[in-house]
Parts: C-alpha cells; structure tokens; sequence
C-alpha cells in the first residue's frame, strides 16, 4: 500500500492520554455489599451516539477500505473523518476523532509506535490524586464500576464466611477500590475478626507508580476498621502469562479467593487456558470474574469484523458517559481519551508474541464461562448479593439495570445499560 497519509490533527499522539478505566475509591463508602443477553444495536435507532449517524457510516467505509486496500479511497475518508471529528464536539465528533487515529495506524502500519508513545506518555502524566479523583467521580455517575466490586466482594464474603485466615489475590485492574467495603464488612461480623492477607498482582508499570500509596492507605484503613491486615505486591511481571502459584505465598491454613476484576483479558488468549488451569491448583474457595461484555477475539484476523464490534461497544461506551456526565466534564474526556490506547491497540497492532503492553482481546461472557467451566464450576449469587446490585443500580440515573442468566449457556449476572449488557460478572469453585 502507498503510504501518503496525513498525520489527523488530535491524534498525533496526545500528550493528556492515561490508562483505561482507573479506578481509585481508597475510602469511599457508598458501596452496599438466562440465556446470553444481546448486545446487538440497531443501526437506525436514532439514539445519541447511535450508529444511524455520520460517524459509524464513515468510520466502517474507511475500515473497508483499509481491508481492500484502496489508498485513493482511504485517504480521502481520513481526510473527511480529519475534518469533521473533534474529541471537544458531540457524540459523533468523538468517536470520529478516536477511531480516526487507530484507522490511521492501521493504514499507516505505525500502530505499535503510536501505542508505545501513548502508553509512555500517560505513564509520566499519571498520579495517585488525579487517578483518585477520576475514579471517585466515575463512580459517583455510573454503577460501571462498582456493580463488579458489589458483586464480587459478596460471593468473596460468603465464599470464606468463618474462616480465621483469609488471603484474597488481587488479579485486576481496580487498583484497591473495592477492598475498604469489604474490611468494613469483615470487621462487623458475629464471629472473630478475620486476619487478611490481601496479594495486588501488577503487570502495568503505570500501576506499579501508585501501589506505594494505595499500600500505605489500605494499611491505615485496616487499622481503623480493627481488621489484622497484610498487604503484598507482585510486580516485574511482563504478563499474567508468567504468574506462577509460587510466587503468590499461598499458605496451607489459608482460605484462598482469588478476584479478577477487568483482568483476563489482558492475557493473550492462547495463554488463557493456562492461566485458568494455574488459579485452579490454588485450589481457591471462590474466584470472582468480571468483564466489558464485548467480543474483541473471535475477529481478530477478519478487520472490518474486529472493528465493526470495536465500534458498537465504544458507541456504547460513548453514549453511557454522555448521559452521566455534563457536557463540560473534564472527567468524561479523561475517560473517552483513556479508550484511545485500547482502539490502537486492538485495530492497529499485530498480535505478536513480545509486543509490549496487555493484551486488549475482550471476550463475552458466554466465551468466559466455556473457558472457566474447563476448570471450575459455577457459583450462583445468592439473593442477599443480588438484593445489594439492585440496591447499587437504585442510586444511579434511570437506564441501568441486572439480568441473571439462565440455563447452561452462560454464567452470572450481567450489568446492562438500556437494554444492552455492558459488564458481566461471576463467581466460581473448584
């Protein structure tokens, strides 16, 4: 292909990009403890951000083009997509704005120097408070978030209900936010307050620049709630793929669950099997896990595929903080340019063994469960856990909503937003 593209104004590499969906609630305490659901949207449904409009339309032909390799056709809809998009405009001008810079890198075949860039970038910007801040306001505005935090922390609760030793391993990218609940929890039970052993496993070094702090507040909120605490670390892990039960200290008189919060989807999916196998010789009481509900992995090798559900997903994605956020957020563009690296990531980037950064090949629930049913079976939420989602999902604007599935198909609950299932959580045993 003959490379004379432009380089799209606002998507040069931004130099205010962070990583995706930070997540830092250290005290907060606004926390309660089927078949497969359809995530398809139609293209006339008339909705912000809905795929009726002029974005979509344009993003897919450019796409096409870039599949057929048409070098006339596709300079001049990244010309056009230039024009228009803008990430300070309306819902369309938006997704135009960072879908136009991933269609870039893929027709450009730049996509793992602009990831690099962006991820190096984000990394120097980032901090304790501004990731704070996010997070406690992201979570203030939609139940995203927190509904896995809810749903995970009650199967875990009941999962080691009157056991006196406790060791939950952290495999996630929540950076601690849903633990304070939890040692509220276990510091109001009838019987002997539990000692827990809490092991944070990080493979993002721009989560590496926090856990110092994180450590430090966790440990002083432990001592007030009167909880006997021990907070451990593992980092200098490339990927989960190199995560061994070793290196987890996992005792014989330990009551293990292990959470997995936005996490399995960073493993390469041919190491996915593996990952499973190694949580299941923990030999845990529970393990939590909780997922976007969108399918980034199956069309990995057909583009226009790949991107047509990139698209459905982010137009969601786009919609929801629309809704819950005022049009001059600073916290909703924050959270919009964070998506930036998982688009480049996922449409421009080859999957090559050694590529840096996590793996972005989501998977949908139904995918989870025949993956985790090879090891594990499932474990209902009890009523009690549902009772607290419900009461989670009360707090927040109308549109926002829980199924539970039902039959063999699937497993767990799913998060959904208009409708459409946006986050799947679960819980599994032995």
């Amino acid at each position: 292909m003959e490379r004379t593209f432009f380089t799209p104004k606002e998507a040069r590499y931004p130099n205010n990009q962070s990583n995706g969906h930070y997540q830092l609630e250290m005290q907060s305490t606004n926390q309660p403890q089927s078949s497969h659901t359809s995530t398809s949207r139609s293209s006339d449904s008339g909705e912000p951000c809905g795929d009726g409009k002029w974005a979509s339309k344009l993003l897919r032909e450019c796409a096409r083009a870039i599949t057929e390799k048409d070098s006339a056709k596709i300079h001049h809809l990244l010309w056009m997509l230039n024009e228009l998009a803008s990430p300070y405009g309306d819902c369309d001008q938006k997704l135009a704005s960072y879908f136009l810079q991933a269609l870039f890198c893929k027709a450009t075949e730049s996509g793992q120097r602009c990831f690099k860039t962006l991820t190096s970038v984000a990394e120097k910007s980032h901090s304790f408070d501004s990731a704070r801040k996010l997070i406690l306001k992201f979570q203030e505005v939609s139940p995203w978030t927190t509904f896995g935090h809810v749903a995970s922390n009650g199967a875990i609760l009941e999962a080691l209900e009157g056991e006196s030793k406790l060791h939950i391993i952290d495999i996630s990218d929540t950076l601690c936010t849903q633990w304070p609940t939890l040692l509220e929890a276990l510091a109001t039970r009838n019987d002997e307050t539990p000692h827990l052993k809490l092991t944070v496993v990080v493979t993002a070094s721009i989560v590496r620049s926090v856990m110092k702090e994180i450590s430090q507040r966790m440990e002083k909120f432990a001592r007030l709630m009167g909880v006997p605490f021990e907070f451990n670390v593992i980092s200098g892990l490339n990927s989960l793929g190199e995560l061994t039960k070793e290196a987890l200290g996992v005792l014989e008189d330990e009551a293990i669950a292990v959470n997995c919060i936005g996490a399995l989807r960073k493993i390469e999916v041919e190491e996915r099997g593996d990952v499973v196998r190694m949580l299941r010789s923990l030999h845990p009481r529970v393990v939590t896990v909780v997922e976007e509900e969108a399918d980034f992995s199956s069309f990995k090798n057909d583009f226009v595929k790949c991107f047509e559900e990139c698209l459905r997903f982010y137009t969601l994605y786009f919609e929801m903080l629309e809704e819950s956020f005022v049009p001059t957020s600073n916290e909703r563009l924050m959270l919009e340019r964070e998506c930036s690296r998982s688009m480049v990531r996922v449409l421009a980037c080859e999957d090559e063994k050694g590529h840096d950064g996590d793996c972005e090949r989501r998977e949908r629930g139904s995918q989870w469960s025949e993956r985790l049913k090879e090891a594990f079976s499932p474990v209902g939420f009890s009523d009690d856990c549902v009772d607290d989602v419900k009461a989670l999902l009360k707090r927040y604007r109308t549109g926002w909503s829980h199924v539970l599935t039902q039959g063999d198909d699937s497993s767990g609950i799913y998060l959904t937003w208009k409708d459409e299932a946006v986050v799947w959580a679960s819980a599994w045993k032995p």
